[in-house]
């Protein structure tokens, strides 16, 4: 016998002491089911068998499918970011094409047409961690190192990021040095460019930063710390061999790397620092997942306002 069939016949029985004692609250206790679920059954019962057996969940409208025209731009779009940043073809399609449907419905045709591309990622678990309460509570910065095929030449060129925890806000420039002195002025840079006040910055332990691993001296500072002291900036260093305590800044070169330094080619520092300036102009306007398909500017304008 199926389970369907011995469920509607226990349901029967339930029908039938309530024929019998005409009480749903009495039946309802006697069967340990809602009265609501006693309701539902009246309802549905007509004295038989059949009229109480699971019927179909299928919804009475499904929303029609992807046509032609949408696996077409869909196509078109994920090839044009090397079926690598979704979230900027997701992006390009509401806003250039009125893509109707929601970014989880694009991500899954997507995997679809670019089925045994991707290799599966093993999932991290990590700890909780306390999310920034507002714009420049918490500003993590980095360096990232311009590839060689980038450079149309011999010489070393290196980008210095900052990233805002909470709005996902970015600040970059480029510099021929890796050294304190950059740092130093990749501060500077970025207090007078900042739409916020910082509270805090959170770097490496990189002798760029700090020489708190080389000194026993907590007075012998380098000029990024005294010029972050001048400032009145709280000061944070992350553990030494964890780059995932500073995750945003990290996630965020390697976003640059698939929008930006995949194709760049330059020819001098100059040349460099007015494609980085153009990049950065715009890469504050894209959305992110985890702001809520909003951009960084979207939170910092709404902060903002509210003030």
């Amino acid at each position: 016998m199926r389970r369907i069939t011995q469920e509607a016949r226990w349901r029967q029985h339930v029908m039938e002491y309530l024929k019998k004692h005409g009480n749903v609250t009495a039946t309802a206790r006697r069967y340990h089911i809602s009265r609501k679920t006693v309701h539902k059954w009246k309802k549905r019962w007509d004295g038989t068998l059949e009229s109480l057996c699971d019927q179909s969940r299928r919804p009475h409208k499904l929303r029609e499918g992807h046509n032609e025209y949408w696996i077409r731009v869909i196509k078109r779009l994920c090839k044009k970011h090397h079926w690598k940043d979704i979230i900027a073809a997701y992006q390009e399609a509401v806003q250039k094409y009125g893509y109707p449907y929601t970014y989880q419905t694009f991500k899954k045709k997507e995997r679809e047409l670019n089925e045994g591309k991707k290799n599966k990622r093993r999932k991290r678990k990590n700890k909780p961690y306390e999310q920034a309460a507002y714009p420049g509570q918490k500003v993590q910065v980095d360096v990232k190192f311009v590839p060689g095929e980038c450079v149309s030449g011999y010489k070393k060129y290196y980008v210095y990021i900052a990233v805002d925890e909470c709005s996902r806000w970015a600040y970059r420039q480029m510099y021929e040095e890796h050294s304190t002195y950059s740092a130093d002025l990749f501060l500077q840079e970025l207090v007078q460019h900042a739409p916020f006040q910082i509270r805090m910055i959170q770097t490496d332990n990189g002798t760029e930063f700090t020489k708190q691993l080389l000194s026993n001296d907590k007075n012998d500072l380098t000029m990024f710390e005294q010029r972050m002291k001048e400032y009145g900036i709280l000061y944070h260093r992350i553990r030494p061999a964890t780059p995932r305590h500073n995750g945003k800044v990290e996630r965020q070169n390697r976003l640059d790397q698939d929008r930006f330094y995949d194709r760049l080619k330059m020819y001098s520092l100059k040349d460099g620092r007015m494609q980085l300036a153009a990049y950065q102009r715009k890469s504050n306007n894209w959305w992110k997942i985890c702001l809520g398909m909003k951009s960084p500017n979207d939170v910092i304008a709404a902060y903002l306002g509210v003030l």
